[in-house]
């Protein structure tokens, strides 16, 4: 289960308050402090592949379609 979707089981819980807190608690993405999943990329959410360089926080694959237009050159 993502991160994303773990709140669509809500709306057939929301008549059983006990069962949905006790979903939540178990289900609920824990808060990150360190590791891969803190860093998002801005523009597509990806975890991997991250470029924190510069303030950058995009990763590799919007970074190639992206640099130019921030005023990367690419050499070779």
């Amino acid at each position: 289960m993502t991160t994303s979707d773990y709140k669509k089981a809500f709306t057939q819980l929301d008549h059983k308050p006990v069962k949905k807190a006790k979903y939540i608690k178990f289900n609920s993405p824990k808060p990150r402090s360190c590791g891969i999943a803190l860093r998002k990329c801005r523009n597509c959410g990806r975890t991997r592949a991250h470029i924190n360089k510069y303030g950058l926080h995009i990763c590799r694959q919007c970074f190639r379609e992206m640099g130019p237009e921030i005023g990367f050159k690419k050499y070779s």
